[in-house]
């Protein structure tokens, strides 16, 4: 979270008062970062020049330096309006060393390698493509930045919340000595999201000023910060069991964790929490938790809402592919519309790094004789199909070590048909399928555990799968019919003829389609008769949700046996996505929705794949995997699926919500929303009372009781939107998970960006209780 404002002309003697205070709070911030006295940190805040590249005839020299908050770059911009500009450290997602973007690698030439680095950024933001002066400053850059990121990441949120109102404060100090009027206190509480009124402000000013000398300075604005930081409903929790002289000992500590968590522990347990966090030494030695320590355990895995052994890998990964959803992304070389949205590496990094775990590849004929990938018929730009199989391999098992699928939308020529499969096979090398595991025709489709590591093409394919193991050999070309590729967009399927037509394959490529064989649907019954088990179809979206409403349990059935791909309609011209919970609900495995789209959609997609290490395979529940399986999320028959929950919510309070309006006078006013996606039974929504004026530290205290029937298949969104009485509330933060990882008790929920980045500090705190229903 950033406060921002900006700075009045100074006279001589607040410029001089100015460099000094600076030079104090950068001192501060060195220190608070742990990395007080070290070179690379100094070198950033010393600043210096570096080439920033665009492009081959843009490439101009810019000055960089790191501001004495040590969270904000500034960066000088020769534009008349912006003659200085500024980003966050927290806006970082990665820095990455040498020629490592399509920029670096098509503008500069080798010889700069390893002076070259870039700071790419969270969301669209476009990240920056810099060469410094020598390899020397490059690797100061690198490790400085990183060390930053690093180092602001494991900051304790209490430590956050000090250093972000640390830093507000000295910008409230407009005169710069170090003392904060009743005035600039107002100004102050506005700049971290509170109003509030004459009255309040003079009470808690007064509150303050022991000295009653009409500012606050040492001392009383540190009392001011431990009124403005006070957590009430903590301290009433704490209190609540606080029975050893006023502190938690270790048996009061699990006395909280089995009557409130309801977690299955020892004392033993209870004592490693202290341990871990508890920052009172002597209070640690006497093996007691203080109110801080307390509060610190809450904002830790072990206290957020969910479940901390679904943050690592806990299902079974040992049955077929055709058992588990799988993290799917459609369009995946765009970072915007697909219309006219850039296509870009950078779009696979992003979703792969997501965990995503099939993309797609829309492969067209280049004009140099290389395939290039982009959308068709489109104005949006051209890739280089052997770019992005580089870029993928790279990146491919960074978040997931499980296989992740190549989804080729084909419509190259045999000549540069041959081109894609040699490149697939230089690349990816021994990692790429090009034959089933072992000796003999499989009957089923192999693990993600078997796969490990190893990429699977989908595609067409020439012959059937066990021809492989027969003598008979096909010719080196052949055709298969345009009707079995459904995935083209709904408009082109129009404007096609009704008659099937021919495509050319080139044997290279087809052999390389060994799981994944894409053929069309002709109805279940047909599909029953003639379809293997590599063999899959893909579903338009309106065709997908007609069938998993009018028919679930045939597709249910279906997708037990087969995989299936939903991608979305064509005429999402902007990238948009459809509901993917009704398509889960009837057993598809790969719906794909548009990753570089910020959406509800999308963060229930991140929700659900948020379990089992984030390794993008969920495993689908038993009566999802049954051949005999009778149910149906649209009818709701009896059956092992009905496990009746109660959820009880009670909403208390949010923490340093961000400001969703750059003006200074915006306070946001937020309403919290708790909504339940699964079956149709299961699918509500409600909604807390909006408070007014209060983004730092509002309090709701409201209960909300869910009926769950089906909550295998249940997820729960938590979201915080700024209220507004005449248009749409504004999106400010939300939390997705699956109902199983809930955990019981007082909990932080965290908060994410619309582009799924956690927001810093900001978090709901809620109380949890999960029951069988009555």
């Amino acid at each position: 979270m950033q406060c921002v404002r900006r700075q009045p002309a100074r006279t001589k003697s607040q410029e001089s008062l100015y460099r000094a205070q600076m030079k104090t709070t950068a001192r501060n911030n060195m220190k608070h970062l742990g990395l007080e006295g070290d070179g690379d940190l100094q070198f950033l805040m010393n600043g210096g020049d570096l080439l920033k590249v665009r492009s081959g005839s843009w490439k101009k020299t810019r000055y960089y330096k790191l501001q004495e908050d040590c969270k904000t770059m500034w960066h000088e911009s020769k534009k008349t309006l912006k003659s200085k500009q500024t980003f966050s450290v927290e806006d970082i997602d990665e820095v990455r060393t040498g020629r490592q973007t399509e920029s670096l690698r098509k503008y500069t030439e080798e010889s700069v390698e390893g002076r070259a680095f870039s700071i790419l950024f969270k969301g669209r933001q476009k990240g920056l493509d810099l060469i410094a002066s020598s390899e020397e400053e490059a690797k100061k850059w690198v490790g400085g930045l990183e060390k930053v990121i690093s180092n602001i990441k494991n900051l304790t949120p209490q430590k956050k919340t000090e250093h972000w109102i640390y830093s507000c404060l000295r910008k409230a100090d407009k005169n710069f000595d170090n003392k904060i009027s009743q005035k600039e206190i107002k100004s102050f509480l506005r700049d971290i999201n509170i109003e509030v009124s004459e009255d309040y402000g003079e009470m808690l000013f007064q509150k303050c000023d022991k000295s009653k000398c009409g500012f606050l300075e040492g001392k009383e604005i540190e009392h001011f910060y431990e009124i403005l930081t006070q957590r009430e409903e903590i301290d009433v929790i704490y209190e609540e069991y606080a029975k050893t002289d006023g502190l938690m000992s270790a048996a009061d500590l699990l006395n909280f964790l089995l009557n409130e968590q309801k977690e299955d522990v020892s004392q033993n347990d209870a004592l490693q929490l202290i341990e871990k966090y508890e920052l009172d030494e002597n209070a640690k030695a006497k093996q007691q938790m203080t109110k801080d320590g307390f509060l610190m355990y809450l904002h830790q895995p072990e206290g957020l809402i969910s479940n901390l052994a679904h943050k690592s890998v806990y299902q079974d990964m040992n049955q077929p592919l055709n058992h588990y959803f799988i993290s799917s992304s459609h369009n995946t070389y765009l970072l915007e519309d697909q219309l006219k949205g850039p296509s870009s590496t950078e779009a696979y990094i992003k979703a792969l790094l997501k965990g995503c775990r099939c993309v797609e590849l829309d492969c067209w004929d280049g004009s140099d004789g290389e395939p290039v990938i982009y959308h068709g018929y489109t104005l949006t730009s051209k890739v280089l199909f052997k770019d992005v199989i580089k870029a993928i391999q790279e990146n491919a098992f960074k978040t997931s070590e499980y296989p992740l699928i190549l989804s080729l939308e084909n419509h190259c020529s045999v000549e540069q048909q041959k081109i894609m499969a040699q490149h697939l096979i230089s690349i990816l090398g021994s990692a790429l399928i090009t034959k089933p595991l072992g000796d003999q025709m499989p009957t089923c489709l192999p693990s993600p555990e078997e796969l490990k590591g190893r990429f699977i093409v989908k595609g067409k394919r020439l012959d059937k799968l066990e021809d492989m193991f027969s003598e008979s050999k096909t010719a080196d070309e052949e055709s298969v019919t345009e009707e079995e590729d459904d995935e083209g967009d709904e408009e082109d399927q129009e404007k096609k003829s009704s008659k099937t037509k021919s495509l050319k394959l080139a044997k290279e490529l087809s052999d390389i389609v060994i799981y994944c064989k894409s053929v069309h649907f002709h109805g279940f019954e047909d599909s029953q008769d003639k379809q293997s088990f590599y063999e899959m179809a893909s579903f338009k979206e309106g065709k997908a949700v007609k069938l998993a409403e009018e028919s679930a349990n045939d597709y249910i059935r279906h997708n037990i046996d087969k995989l299936s791909r939903i991608y979305p309609a064509g005429l999402r011209t902007d990238s948009s996505n459809y509901n993917p919970v009704p398509l889960w609900n009837a057993g598809c495995q790969i719906v794909a929705l548009n990753f570089q789209t910020a959406c509800p959609e999308m963060d229930l997609n991140r929700g659900l794949f948020l379990q089992n290490g984030q390794s993008g395979y969920n495993l689908k529940p038993s009566y999802l995997r049954d051949r005999d399986t009778k149910f149906d999320p649209i009818t709701l028959p009896d059956g092992p699926w009905l496990k009746n929950k109660t959820l009880h919510v009670m909403v208390i309070t949010a923490q340093q919500l961000p400001k969703v309006s750059e003006r200074k006078s915006s306070i946001v006013d937020p309403v919290v929303k708790v909504q339940v996606y699964g079956v149709p039974a299961d699918t509500t929504m409600v909604e807390t009372q909006y408070i007014e004026n209060n983004g730092f530290n509002p309090m709701w205290n409201e209960n909300f009781q869910f009926d769950v029937r089906v909550p295998d298949l249940a997820l729960v969104r938590f979201s915080i939107e700024d209220y507004d009485s005449s248009s749409n509330n504004e999106f400010i933060g939300q939390y997705t998970l699956p109902f199983n990882s809930l955990k019981n008790g007082y909990h932080h929920v965290p908060l994410l960006t619309k582009n799924g980045d956690h927001l810093s500090s900001a978090g709901l705190f809620v109380h949890i209780m999960v029951v069988d229903a009555e």
